[in-house]
């Protein structure tokens, strides 16, 4: 099947594609003989939408309970009045500020309203026309659907058995036809880190025949976030785009704000295509230019997270559940329930969570939230599963 699409005809229908596969990321391809993944990576919360009004506990989007902070929010509320101008000079500020922290030009700077609009951008401006991507199995899926909504096919790599990337694979799936290797580092959904200095050595030699995205939206949660990033492969001028966030640790999913750090060639192609800043409001570029400047909240979030992580493990442990161990704000350990009855279960005792289907075993996500509500989370589990 070609599912060539050019520019004209992707304009016309961005609205309808991109609203249908947010809805369902992998329903346009259930039964796709060009899917080889060996798992349903990303399986929607399979609860009857009725039942929502249920949930007195949400552990199901990876959101940062604890936030946003003061200042974020002050700097949104002054920011209203502002709502008949576009934000562009406040986004160049925000630019600024981002480029000084990662120690890179300016024009190797791309805002956009989160982290996964940018994915799906990058998706759509290297898949036109197919190709294949390299990516690990389980993981985002973002990029992945997007890219093959645009003609291409994924060349899904099995996590290593201590659910990191097999690099080693990754690179052997490499060839003429790959348009991009998509990395998420820590990897959602596991939770599960990708030794940096193997993947800065991959990125290194594999960026030589295509773009290396590497998504790291969680990478704020690890003890040394600068040691693991990949953004200093871009100083050095390889060919890596790196993903940010301002939903996990600075608290502001609902606000819809993040960038991507890349070459200027490549944002220059991205740009030719789609625009980033004028996705923003400027309610969003203000609350992250405050948020960045509040280094407070974002210890006390990490800080607070870790707290309910280590309690939700030890809990897990205590109750006989193999998790895999978590880098992230969530946790993914396999149940002995299929998703549906687990997740139903789960909603009539008023908590949220996200069940998948990983290589034919049902997985629960628990995000992190409150200690608590983690007490809760634990209690309803031992009622649902123990």
């Amino acid at each position: 099947m070609n599912h060539s699409i050019d520019r004209r005809k992707w304009l016309q229908s961005a609205g309808l594609l991109s609203t249908g596969l947010a809805m369902s990321p992998f329903a346009a391809f259930a039964g796709s003989a060009e899917i080889t993944s060996q798992s349903r990576t990303w399986e929607r919360n399979l609860r009857p939408s009725a039942d929502l009004d249920k949930i007195q506990v949400r552990l199901n989007a990876n959101e940062n309970v604890f936030g946003p902070s003061e200042k974020v929010r002050l700097a949104v509320m002054e920011s209203v009045s502002m709502g008949n101008r576009y934000g562009h000079e406040d986004a160049m500020r925000l630019i600024s500020m981002i480029a000084e922290k990662e120690q890179v030009s300016k024009d190797c700077i791309m805002l956009g309203p989160g982290s996964t609009d940018l994915l799906e951008k990058a998706a759509i401006t290297h898949f036109i026309g197919g190709g294949n991507i390299v990516a690990a199995d389980p993981s985002y899926m973002s990029l992945i659907k997007t890219a093959m909504a645009f003609g291409a096919t994924w060349k899904n790599v099995p996590l290593k058995a201590d659910w990191s990337h097999d690099l080693t694979k990754m690179s052997a799936a490499m060839d003429k036809s790959t348009k991009m290797v998509y990395v998420c580092n820590p990897n959602n959904p596991t939770g599960s880190i990708t030794n940096a200095a193997e993947l800065r050595t991959f990125c290194r030699k594999a960026s030589d025949l295509a773009p290396i995205f590497v998504d790291e939206a969680y990478l704020e949660y690890l003890d040394n976030p600068v040691a693991s990033s990949m953004v200093d492969l871009v100083r050095e001028g390889k060919n890596v785009i790196v993903s940010r966030t301002f939903s996990k640790v600075h608290a502001m999913a609902g606000l819809r704000i993040g960038y991507i750090v890349a070459l200027p060639a490549t944002l220059k192609k991205i740009d030719t295509m789609v625009r980033g800043n004028m996705g923003l409001s400027i309610t969003s570029i203000r609350g992250a230019i405050a948020s960045m400047q509040d280094t407070t909240f974002h210890q006390n979030a990490c800080k607070w997270t870790k707290e309910s992580r280590d309690y939700t493990q030890d809990q897990l442990k205590t109750m006989g559940f193999t998790y895999v161990p978590s880098y992230t704000s969530f946790i993914l350990f396999p149940i002995q329930m299929e998703g549906e009855p687990f997740l139903k279960k789960m909603t009539d005792e008023g908590i949220g969570v996200r069940a998948f289907d990983v290589f034919g075993k049902p997985y629960c996500r628990v995000s992190m939230g409150t200690m608590p509500e983690m007490k809760l989370f634990t209690a309803a589990l031992k009622k649902v599963l123990v």
